[in-house]
């Protein structure tokens, strides 16, 4: 039957490089997580032959099994683990046919759609139970809000995993070095900001702004009043007079695609962008075939150290978050649980598996594996955390890739050593934070659980949703056809996950 059902699922495309970073704010310390216990606490014994472990992680560049973290893992906590990851393009198609062959991993780090889609089908074992016994650590440092986000009908099929907090992760990076040349000055407003793409394409006979995949530009969807929190299980849901509606129903968001059209037909935007992967869009940056793109903070050494290789006089600069039609400014951030961390239903061995989840946070495991020894990979001034580098960067580039939950009070603490590792990336993500500050726009469902109507639809939609975009952008379908699209996405369960969100956001917001 589970096979049978995920050889029919809908797959979307699903951005892997915004994950690193996003995540909740809520503070640990919780008690009642899932329900209070007299549990043994799990110690590693260093005497017991343990199980040997193979994990599915997300995409990365990196072979995780090389790492310096991985091997810390094993040695502290006694299992050997080997880890496999998901491919940069369709990974939700890989990890559908793994699980149609019940591939024996024992634990996989899964994105909030991917964990609600298996928890729904049945895929996922309900770890209740198994937490209550041997998770004395998970419950003292997850806090009760993350568990009740992962949540399905009453029972736990995950470890939900926040991060460092309400973070915005990209902004518009521009070649400053080509607007000095031609006399622009920083664009604040939408039209601005199509006077400036002109202006450069026009005399650099470069696209303006190369993008990929996604129809969905975080830093122009704001002007039109569509605040869309992209990478989160329910991506898309805005408070409009109390009630959530989905961005797709918003009359603006006819408005923010004839504007792309018309960025498309004239030729300033990237007219492959249906087509391009995100390494192909930093690319085009760090080549010299475009003057814009929309980057995330954490890839900004990479961009910056590229482009320089090339063009070694080249300079980069943030733009400023535009104002929308209303003078004000929004910007779009990410909190909450970032990943869930779910056991297959068909794995061996799965009290063991949450004894080494639970393991990896132990105080003193979950700090090293996060930013390494101090004096060797950090130092702490006036209590906060400072990377010694080159060795963090050699050791703990990667380390986030490898957590399966955090400690909620201290990780947001730790997770600042990271910022700090490269100057690039630490300017780049002050500036972000600092220039979105008091107007960052969260998704109202951050912490809700994964509401079932949308853990079943929400794939299959977002791919409509996004397939459809791409045609009435590079003009392959009229715009005209916009209500045609609306009704079938409520036909095919729009209607039913916004039914969904609101009973959910009726009984639970603030």
């Amino acid at each position: 039957m589970l096979k049978k059902y995920l050889t029919v699922l809908s797959i979307t495309t699903l951005a892997a490089a915004l994950s690193a970073c996003g995540g909740g704010n809520e503070p640990a310390g919780s008690t009642t997580v899932p329900s209070t216990s007299t549990s043994p606490t799990a110690v590693a014994s260093t005497n017991a032959t343990k199980p040997e472990f193979k994990a599915l992680l997300q995409y990365a560049r990196f072979d995780p099994n090389a790492e310096v973290v991985a091997k810390f893992l094993n040695e502290k906590t006694g299992y050997k683990v080997t880890y496999d990851m998901l491919p940069v393009e369709n990974p939700d198609d890989k990890l559908n046919l793994l699980m149609a062959n019940k591939e024996q991993y024992a634990f996989m780090l899964l994105t909030g759609p991917q964990y609600s889609k298996l928890a729904s089908s049945g895929a996922l074992e309900p770890i209740d139970e198994l937490v209550n016994k041997y998770g004395t650590n998970m419950k003292n440092v997850i806090s009760q809000n993350s568990w009740n986000g992962a949540k399905l009908n009453g029972k736990i099929y995950g470890i939900p995993q926040t991060g460092s907090g309400t973070v915005v992760n990209s902004s518009l990076i521009v070649r400053q070095d080509w607007m000095d040349e031609l006399g622009l000055k920083p664009p604040t407003t939408r039209d601005e900001l199509y006077t400036v793409m002109k202006t450069i394409k026009e005399k650099k006979n470069v696209m303006a702004i190369s993008g990929g995949k996604s129809p969905l530009l975080p830093e122009i969807l704001p002007t039109f009043g569509l605040t869309m929190v992209q990478s989160t299980l329910t991506t898309g849901w805005q408070d409009v007079n109390g009630k959530l509606v989905n961005a797709v129903e918003n009359p603006n968001m006819k408005s923010y695609l004839t504007f792309m059209k018309k960025l498309y037909s004239e030729k300033l935007i990237d007219q492959e962008w249906s087509l391009n992967q995100a390494n192909k869009v930093i690319e085009n940056f760090t080549s010299g075939k475009a003057a814009i793109i929309s980057n995330g903070y954490f890839n900004a050494p990479t961009v910056q150290n590229a482009l320089l290789k090339n063009t070694p006089n080249a300079k980069i600069a943030a733009l400023p978050y535009l104002k929308g039609d209303d003078g004000k400014v929004q910007v779009m951030a990410t909190a909450g649980i970032s990943y869930y961390v779910g056991i297959p239903k068909w794995a061996d061995k799965k009290e063991e598996i949450i004894k080494y989840l639970d393991l990896k946070l132990d105080k003193e495991i979950h700090k090293e594996a996060t930013i390494g020894k101090e004096g060797v990979h950090h130092k702490v001034e006036n209590g906060n955390y400072f990377p010694i580098l080159p060795i963090f960067n050699d050791q703990y580039n990667n380390a986030s890739s490898f957590l399966t939950g955090v400690d909620e009070k201290n990780y947001p603490i730790y997770w600042q050593a990271r910022v700090r590792k490269d100057p690039i990336l630490t300017d780049a993500f002050n500036k972000n934070q600092e220039a979105a500050k008091g107007s960052t726009v969260v998704d109202p469902l951050s912490f809700a659980p994964p509401l079932e109507a949308i853990g079943k639809n929400n794939q299959k939609l977002q791919k409509l949703m996004e397939d459809t975009y791409l045609k009435y952008i590079t003009g392959a379908e009229p715009l005209e056809n916009y209500d045609k699209f609306l009704a079938q996405w409520k036909a095919e369960g729009g209607d039913e996950m916004t039914k969904a969100a609101n009973e959910w956001y009726a009984a639970n917001k603030k």
